[in-house]
């Protein structure tokens, strides 16, 4: 009998543990750590900055001279050239504090065999991979609910070592529910299989005070398709509920569609705020997710995809 979990409002998490939980999470983090600076190093040469225009010394662009601009914003130089008025504009460069949030409750632990790696191995090094770059990048980046945002080199082994000394946060669903500083982003790497609504009051809140942010869910192939055949049995991931669905592949067709609809949700939360939503699949390289985010991250763009 194939033993597999549902979302549910009571049964919400999908997959047996195959990997090992939270609870080794410390044991695996120097490999862990390695492998996310590895993956950083072969993305960060496709980051150049925030690209953003600010109070910055390096030049950026050119570009149109707007009605109701100062006029001594204007480049005379460069629209001496031609007929139009040219403002010359410079990259950001004030440090921003990124927060990053790295769900590692029960149900992160589960890898199918179509899997590369545990979804909560893939979000830590996600998690570890982006602050990295971000901090090459001048920021400051800590981790929601631990540590104060620092602008460290060796931002991987302190995040490494205040996740592997965590032990009230190891097992929440949801970040922190703390409204941050106007400025400041949000990074939230989580299977999502929380309800939404609790995921949308946890993004408003998060938001409250004009915080932007990030949402990356990371699913492991299987709870995508469902891949199953014959009698199969609904476990849950905490508690004893179980439920026989009968035939896998019978139920399979409800079973997207309940998905698919908890994915619009998330998505939609995200889209009320402003947020941007990506889908990481773990049969994929984690390199493509990072460079997904860490995009979004420096240009402030918003939208949605799989990666």
């Amino acid at each position: 009998m194939a033993r597999v979990r549902v979302l549910d409002d009571t049964e919400r998490r999908i997959g047996p543990q195959h990997a090992t939980g939270a609870l080794d999470l410390a044991r695996r983090l120097p490999r862990l750590a390695v492998e996310a600076r590895r993956i950083s190093a072969a993305v960060a040469h496709g980051i150049h900055g925030r690209r953003r225009p600010g109070t910055g010394e390096n030049f950026w662009q050119f570009r149109s001279f707007t009605t109701g601009e100062p006029a001594n914003r204007i480049d005379w130089r460069r629209s001496a050239r031609d007929a139009h008025l040219y403002v010359r504009e410079r990259e950001w460069e004030a440090a921003h504090t990124i927060g990053i949030w790295i769900d590692r409750s029960p149900s992160m632990a589960f890898a199918s065999s179509l899997a590369s790696a545990p979804k909560m191995d893939r979000a830590v090094v996600l998690g570890l991979a982006l602050a990295d770059l971000l901090v090459r990048g001048g920021e400051r980046v800590g981790h929601l609910g631990l540590g104060a945002p620092m602008a460290s080199r060796s931002i991987v082994d302190r995040l490494a070592a205040e996740l592997a000394t965590d032990r009230n946060g190891a097992d929440a669903e949801l970040p922190e529910s703390l409204p941050l500083p106007p400025l400041s982003e949000a990074v939230l790497l989580t299977d999502g299989l929380s309800p939404p609504a609790e995921f949308a009051a946890a993004i408003e809140k998060l938001a409250a005070r004009g915080a932007r942010g990030h949402l990356l869910r990371i699913v492991d192939p299987v709870e995508e398709s469902f891949p199953f055949e014959g009698q199969a049995e609904l476990v849950a991931t905490e508690g004893r509920a179980k439920l026989d669905v009968g035939d896998a592949g019978a139920f399979r067709s409800s079973y997207r569609a309940r998905m698919e609809a908890h994915d619009a949700a998330l998505a939609d939360a995200c889209r009320r705020r402003g947020w941007s939503y990506l889908v990481h699949r773990t049969d994929r390289p984690a390199s493509e997710a990072l460079l997904a985010v860490a995009v979004r991250v420096a240009q402030g763009a918003h939208g949605g995809g799989s990666f």
